[in-house]
């Protein structure tokens, strides 16, 4: 019997981010495997865009939930809010 590779479970993390109250995106939930599909199934039931970035997930999830994500990863998630962004505006 192998035991399965920790390292690949699939990773979920919500984040809230609102222009009027929040200073950066805060983190709302974090999981991984069964946890991180029940994030995934609550976003997509609520039509909230998802976007996978293993590398972020990893980072993001080093983040205690309530925590304001750092300035280091405000790039990449500038990249993932345009992202949003262009979806909602094609709807």
């Amino acid at each position: 019997m192998s035991t399965p590779d920790r390292s690949r479970r699939r990773r979920a993390i919500a984040l809230r981010y609102n222009a009027a109250t929040d200073i950066a995106p805060v983190v709302v939930a974090t999981g991984q495997g069964e946890l991180a599909e029940r994030i995934i199934a609550l976003a997509r039931e609520r039509d909230i865009p998802i976007e996978e970035d293993p590398n972020l997930a990893f980072a993001l999830a080093q983040l205690d939930v309530g925590a304001v994500v750092p300035p280091e990863l405000y790039a990449v998630l500038a990249e993932v809010f345009a992202y949003i962004y262009r979806l909602r505006s094609a709807h």
